[in-house]
């Protein structure tokens, strides 16, 4: 009994020890603290550039290497799947466990002609094919059977969005959909979306999903023979070698409004990178001007 007493009283004599106190209280602090992204800037030739805003972030310090208006107001479009991905996977136990499509999630998307990724009203599916799903073809009825497995309805999963941002210190964004159809409320910055993806690429399902060129959908009650999903970005060209490394991942999106948008990671010389670059010039149909973009941004690090 007197051994245990004089334990207690050692443990209480640390705790409120003002040096220990400390190093507790940093301790806690910094597994709270949002992500920060320390300024480095080099100079940048912008007229080589078709986007009007762009960042690019090297994943070993979270220090800006290159930027142009990072806190500009934009429009994301469907860059915040990014957001309804991590927060899909983080919120949910089992992502072998299946769940419908519900017909109801395909009317508005189909009205709007939003991005689809194939599956099929009522389709029984993985969750993690549907998270795929969400990434690589873009996927708005992933998105939105994402959002309300989680959450109940889109609205309620809006809700844990704009709390999530509030948490990573994403301090000039506001979300209004899971998908990124453009609504005039909805929009961030390319600094805010930088912290996002360094935040999103530490949790290996996310990681995995970002770096794949293509998933194959094993099949389902609608399609018997499965199906596969092809990144949008990786379908851009047939080449992502850069001078002195490679882009290993991405993220496309886009609207009218928005522009093209693209947030990439690249390896090069052996330190890994991102890249956000939103509003460039062209659609679908054109020359693909957000990745050129990506290119120029990540061939200047090797001179740098």
């Amino acid at each position: 009994m007197l051994f245990i007493i004089l334990i207690s009283l050692l443990v209480l004599l640390k705790i409120f020890n003002p040096q220990e106190r400390e190093k507790i209280e940093e301790k806690s602090e910094e597994t709270v603290k949002p992500l920060v992204i320390q300024t480095q800037q080099r100079k940048l030739d912008l007229d080589q550039l078709h986007s009007s805003a762009g960042i690019v972030i090297s994943l070993d310090d979270s220090k800006v290497i290159f930027q142009f208006q990072q806190d500009e107001k934009i429009f994301p479009a469907s860059l915040t799947k990014i957001m309804t991905c991590i927060l899909a996977i983080e919120n949910i136990n089992n992502l072998e466990a299946t769940i419908t499509l519900e017909p109801e999630i395909f009317d508005e998307l189909y009205a709007q002609n939003a991005s689809m990724a194939g599956f099929l009203p009522g389709e029984n599916a993985k969750i993690i094919d549907i998270l795929y799903g969400n990434i690589l073809p873009s996927g708005g009825e992933c998105s939105i059977a994402l959002a309300e497995y989680v959450a109940g309805s889109e609205q309620a999963f809006v809700e844990l969005m704009n709390e999530k941002a509030k948490d990573l210190g994403m301090n000039n964004t506001h979300f209004m959909n899971a998908t990124g159809l453009h609504n005039e409320s909805h929009y961030t910055t390319v600094k805010d979306i930088g912290i996002l993806l360094q935040y999103a690429l530490k949790n290996q399902t996310f990681n995995d999903i970002f770096q794949s060129k293509s998933y194959f959908v094993a099949p389902t009650d609608q399609h018997l023979s499965g199906f596969t999903f092809y990144s949008s970005m990786f379908k851009l060209r047939d080449q992502w070698e850069l001078d002195e490394g490679e882009i290993v991942g991405g993220k496309t999106g886009y609207t009218d409004e928005a522009g093209l948008c693209l947030a990439s990671e690249a390896i090069v010389n052996g330190r890994k990178y991102i890249a956000i670059t939103v509003n460039a010039e062209g659609n679908h149909n054109t020359e693909p001007f957000h990745v050129n973009d990506a290119f120029y941004l990540y061939n200047q690090l090797q001179s740098q």
